[in-house]
């Protein structure tokens, strides 16, 4: 981060006194101040000139990474990942600042190894059987538990935390949540390959992921009290070791006064990530503020949530959703929720960022992008295989550098129908 970027910075507290919050030099009080947030982002690592993924990785790169960025870059359960974490934050420009930061010097390190950094869902060519795992406590225990099902989480995804005015509501509005999870693997989508293979969706990572146990669309629980209880019995029970090991599409984090957003793809453009950590905090203020919003959801509601769920992963910003009264298209959707949440971007303070989401669902997610350039390298003679083509411009797109095929920002993908 720059010294300029460094002096617009002011060091803050959580509500809860136990996190450091990065804030603008504008002071931030009342209810609004209590819904910090914070990113979380896993690359894949891979060689700088073939773009395939190395079977194991130094230690060394890690701990330089680690000092580079203050600690806030760690191994992740494959050794051909990375992961970054940014502070706790109350302003979108800081955020947007810190995770550029953290980008670039990660992938400076990476450099030094001949290594880049990829942010996407699923790598195009990485096969998961040469793979191998990071030879840490926690990921060594999981993988004797998951066993082949944990050697195929070969897969990069965006968390995103929310701190809520009254933490012991988080299961509360996470039950209200569940219609519009689906929208963020709609907009976070990039992860059309997989084995080399074009797997005919838009994000194929979650199809890989919910192979894992405790995945996918949380149960409907009615209360915190039900929630604790069904985690006191899975600890007691001996399937988790604690509320960590539930992986849900969002969950009451274990070890943070946070609701936290697993849903997305890891996202290849900055604005992207920035747009959906936005939408992902106005969501969360309005449902906390107006708790009526899906008060009455039943198991029908959470059924057409896992079907939306597979329509967003087939489809992406092209497809439309089931309701109970018709088919939706997904821009309309994005449209409805924007417009729900408008107050509370503009309380926020993240309204351009917010409205990035149109952008999105205009212009297409990394996965088009990804599927653009590969139907290009198709067509026109170029240099290396067209998913190395793909790979480069995951790279390129990574670190906000202008690869040739960076100018297919724009697609046009026709609905299904």
């Amino acid at each position: 981060m720059a010294f300029h970027d460094l002096k617009a910075l002011m060091l803050g507290a959580s509500a809860d006194r136990k996190h450091i919050v990065l804030r603008t030099d504008t002071p931030w009080r009342g209810p609004d101040a209590a819904f910090t947030f914070g990113i979380e982002e896993e690359y894949f690592l891979a060689d700088a000139e073939t773009f395939e993924t190395p079977e194991f990785t130094p230690e060394g790169l890690f701990e330089a990474a680690g000092f580079a960025t203050g600690g806030q870059s760690t191994r992740e359960f494959i050794q051909a990942q990375v992961e970054i974490a940014t502070n706790v934050h109350a302003s979108l420009r800081d955020a947007r600042a810190e995770l550029a930061f953290l980008r670039r010097e990660v992938g400076r390190v990476a450099a030094q190894y001949g290594l880049v950094i990829m942010a996407c869902g699923t790598h195009p060519t990485a096969m998961w059987s040469r793979m191998n795992p990071t030879p840490r406590a926690r990921y060594v225990d999981m993988m004797d538990d998951l066993q082949m099902i944990g050697r195929r989480d070969l897969v990069c995804g965006m968390h995103v935390h929310v701190q809520l005015p009254d933490p012991a509501r988080r299961v509360e509005v996470m039950r209200r949540m569940t219609p519009y999870l689906p929208l963020f693997v709609a907009l976070s989508a990039s992860s059309p390959f997989w084995h080399s293979r074009d797997t005919g969706l838009k994000a194929y990572r979650l199809a890989a992921y919910d192979e894992l146990p405790r995945s996918g669309i949380p149960d409907l629980f009615e209360s915190e009290q039900a929630y604790a209880d069904y985690v006191e019995a899975m600890v007691r029970g001996g399937a988790i070791a604690d509320p960590s090991y539930i992986w849900w599409m969002a969950r009451p984090s274990a070890r943070r006064p946070t609701l936290e957003l697993r849903a997305c793809d890891c996202c290849t453009r900055i604005e992207d990530a920035l747009a959906l950590a936005a939408l992902y905090r106005a969501l969360a203020r309005r449902l906390t503020l107006d708790p009526q919003i899906n008060a009455d959801l039943t198991a029908l509601d959470r059924a057409l949530a896992v079907e939306n769920k597979w329509r967003a992963q087939r489809f992406g910003v092209q497809g439309s959703f089931v309701t109970r009264s018709d088919a939706v298209a997904v821009s309309d959707l994005v449209d409805d929720l924007l417009a729900l949440v408008a107050m509370d971007a503009i309380a926020l303070d993240c309204v351009d960022e917010v409205e990035h989401c149109r952008a999105i669902v205009r212009d297409g997610t990394a996965a088009d992008g990804q599927i653009a350039v590969f139907r290009e390298a198709n067509r026109a003679p170029v240099v290396g295989a067209p998913l190395t083509q793909v790979a480069r411009w995951i790279a390129g797109t990574t670190l906000q550098e202008h690869a040739p095929q960076q100018a297919a920002r724009r697609v046009h993908i026709p609905a299904p129908k």
